[in-house]
């Protein structure tokens, strides 16, 4: 029962108002690396298709998640 518990916290922090902001720059600093490594010839050839639009917004979202939970298990820590 803690895991849900746990994940249900987690759930909440992603759209919490004092970490958004610090895995927003997250974000896009280590997304935008991430999509010109993955999906930068792609798009200077003009390839890019859905699924790779689709996998170049999962770049991005995946930093968030990592950092909100880095921030989560701080925070968790401190208490």
């Amino acid at each position: 029962m803690k895991c849900i518990k746990t994940f249900k916290e987690f759930c909440l922090c992603l759209f919490n108002q004092d970490m958004m902001p610090t895995a927003l720059k997250v974000s896009v600093v280590v997304g935008s690396i991430l999509f010109i490594i993955n999906h930068g010839s792609a798009l200077v050839k003009g390839q890019m298709n859905r699924d790779r639009w689709i996998s170049a917004g999962i770049t991005y979202l995946i930093p968030y998640m990592v950092n909100i939970h880095g921030q989560y298990v701080s925070r968790s820590r401190k208490r």
